[in-house]
């Protein structure tokens, strides 16, 4: 299972635009770096790796405080929380998959696509559970979301770091590869002339 191809553009575009280093000195030659260099960071995997058996936990603690709160919190709120509830556990099954994918494999769209969802849509909703006073969080609550919130800002900041590696080796490889089809390519007709023309010229000045 992976990614629609236009998303996947689209994301890689992205990720080129926003995480690509221009101000990095492009390699003069291979041996500048390893071919099998890793780029995949161990502490996300391991940030990834906790979540995922972290994430049952809040959630099973999340629903069981809202279902001894239900009756207390106004129609409004009730339904805010019911969609929170679900909106979030769509976004994390589809975050850490896309963590795991982007991070292990290195995929660039994969891992921005993960990076987007946590910053953009996770986070915020774990803060808005945990700063908003009329939901009535409740001390096991408050302690969850803000084990969460640890989690998201970390993966936030190291989902980053990751993307600009592997960016700017993706950047690295396609220079190299233009580099060595340019080194491939035969001489323009113009050198070659000017090569047999100065043959000639020479073998002219040649005694007999």
């Amino acid at each position: 299972m992976s990614l629609p191809e236009p998303l996947r553009r689209r994301l890689g575009s992205f990720s080129r635009t926003v995480f690509t280093d221009s101000h990095r000195p492009a390699p003069q030659y291979r041996g500048h770096r390893a071919d099998n260099e890793i780029v995949s960071s161990l502490p996300l995997q391991m940030s990834l790796y906790f979540n995922v058996y972290f994430f049952p936990f809040w959630w099973l603690s999340t629903v069981v405080m809202l279902h001894l709160k239900y009756l207390v919190l106004s129609d409004y709120y009730k339904f805010i929380l019911v969609t929170i509830m679900i909106l979030a556990s769509l976004i994390e099954v589809i975050r850490l998959y896309l963590g795991y994918m982007g991070n292990l494999q290195e995929k660039v769209p994969e891992l921005a696509g993960f990076w987007l969802l946590s910053l953009l849509l996770q986070l915020p909703i774990i803060l808005f559970l945990l700063f908003n006073e009329s939901l009535k969080t409740q001390p096991l609550e408050r302690a969850v979301h803000i084990i969460f919130a640890l989690f998201l800002t970390f993966q936030v900041i190291a989902a980053f770091v990751t993307l600009k590696r592997m960016v700017n080796r993706l950047a690295t490889d396609f220079r190299l590869h233009e580099f060595s089809q340019l080194e491939g390519q035969p001489l323009p007709d113009f050198y070659c002339l000017d090569k047999e023309e100065s043959a000639v010229s020479t073998a002219g000045r040649a005694p007999s």
